[in-house]
């Protein structure tokens, strides 16, 4: 009788249905080639960044800060534990469509101490007893749920691959932005020992009675701001370090970074292949479709639900009023039943939860078209700012030539009375100001290289291919 009830079992369930609609990814346009790629970048297919796309800078100090933040970094140890969760909460979803066995085993003694004849009248029982259940998952109910499990321990893995990529890339930022501080330092102090040269022929000026303390003044309140804008730039290099360390996942102080400076680095020159290709090299794009399953199948979930529920339970095992006998099969008992479960009345629940499936479906759809459009932007600003910031940087050392070249003309033509001090005033303004400029510009470029690297995905590749 029980092999009769496995091959029912088998039957219904080769017999089942799903209501999960088909799944069809939503469709979003994507350009022939990128609008600010610039002529030297052709509009072809490219091989993906690679995996350690960072060392393309060159410089082994950022691949060893990278490193270490990937191995200590509390957001990706955190973004990995919830991996670790969807997974758990997949097992148990798929657990569903398998039978639950469970046993039992009990003895007992009952009765009174004399019957009338004044001899015991005790009753001793033993039964041991195996347990069996299953829902027959005829309308698909139980593998919509593993299926939305599966989905959603996808959409899990792809946010800790988002976060793998969004922390390498902000400590190549942070740590590029510390050695542009250090530049900037180096250009106020270099600034500054030029403005106390310039001070000390003022000085003697004023004391021959030359030119008058107003010069004097003038002079010692722009090295004052000079002074104000090194301290603003220590202030700045000492939050920037303190961030790092936060990237890294190590307490302040715990940290040294290198003053090579920006010229250490090398720009590496990134070709970012077609649009259409963004779709698979982006782990948030992937997360996003990923939740688009999971809500699929839901929907599919709660159509089910709206069918009956067909279950069999089962029991096997042995009874006996003597231990010695409780095995033999005389002792032997069994039963199998069978239900169906069927929603008669509601209150509009079901309708209900089939219509918020529906909805989130919706939204997701929206919300993967929104990544995705995103991700389009994210490239093209970057391929902007590294096509206009060249033409920046070329500008800005153009200007910082000519600054200091403004500047040794103007002091060389005070020292001979031949200009006032105004025109070493703004000289000494412009050299600074144009240096500093130059640096950040330099800054922005190697930044511009980071965010195309992430906007591209980093060398990211779907598993699922």
């Amino acid at each position: 009788m029980m092999r009769n009830a496995s091959a029912l079992l088998c039957a219904v369930a080769l017999g089942a249905c799903s209501l999960i609609p088909d799944y069809e990814p939503p469709v979003v346009e994507a350009a022939e080639s990128w609008i600010n790629a610039g002529a030297e970048i052709e509009a072809r297919q490219a091989e993906p960044p690679p995996a350690d796309w960072w060392r393309a800078f060159g410089n082994e100090e950022l691949a060893r800060l990278v490193a270490r933040a990937q191995a200590n970094s509390p957001d990706l140890a955190a973004a990995t534990a919830r991996v670790a969760q969807a997974s758990a909460t997949r097992r148990a979803a798929a657990s569903t469509l398998l039978p639950s066995i469970g046993g039992s085993a009990s003895g007992s003694r009952s009765g009174q101490d004399f019957d009338t004849f004044g001899t015991s009248a005790d009753r001793v029982s033993w039964r041991g007893v195996i347990d069996a259940s299953y829902e027959i998952d005829f309308w698909g109910r139980n593998r919509a749920g593993a299926i939305a499990a599966e989905a959603s321990e996808l959409a899990s893995a792809f946010d800790r691959d988002t976060v793998l990529l969004s922390l390498s890339a902000e400590v190549a930022a942070t740590w590029l932005q510390y050695l542009a501080i250090e530049d900037r330092i180096d250009v106020a102090q270099a600034n500054l020992d030029n403005a106390r040269i310039v001070l000390e022929l003022i000085e003697t000026r004023v004391d021959l009675g030359a030119v008058s303390p107003l010069e004097l003044a003038q002079q010692r309140s722009t090295i004052a701001g000079i002074e104000a804008s090194l301290s603003e730039l220590r202030q700045q290099r000492a939050q920037t370090l303190n961030a790092l360390a936060l990237l890294l996942g190590e307490p302040p102080g715990e940290i040294a970074v290198g003053s090579e400076g920006l010229s250490a680095v090398r720009l590496p020159v990134v070709q970012p292949g077609l649009p259409s290709e963004l779709l698979t090299r982006r782990p948030d794009i992937a997360r996003a479709e990923a939740q688009l399953l999971a809500a699929n199948a839901d929907i599919g979930a709660a159509r089910a639900a709206y069918f009956p529920s067909i279950g069999l339970t089962g029991q096997a095992g042995f009874g006996s009023t003597a231990l010695a006998s409780l095995f033999e099969p005389a002792s032997a008992l069994y039963t199998l039943a069978g239900s169906i479960t069927a929603p008669i009345f509601s209150g509009g629940r079901l309708d209900a939860e089939y219509d918020r499936a529906r909805a989130r479906y919706d939204e997701l759809v929206a919300n993967y078209r929104g990544a995705v459009l995103a991700g389009f932007r994210d490239v093209e600003d970057a391929l902007a700012a590294a096509r206009y910031l060249a033409e920046v940087e070329a500008a800005q050392q153009e200007a910082a030539t000519q600054a200091a070249e403004a500047f040794r003309l103007a002091e060389t033509q005070y020292r001979a009375g031949a200009v006032d001090f105004l025109t070493v005033l703004d000289a000494q303004r412009s050299l600074f100001s144009a240096e500093d400029a130059l640096v950040r510009a330099r800054l922005a470029r190697l930044d511009a290289a980071v965010s195309l690297y992430r906007a591209l995905g980093g060398g990211w590749s779907d598993p699922r291919r």
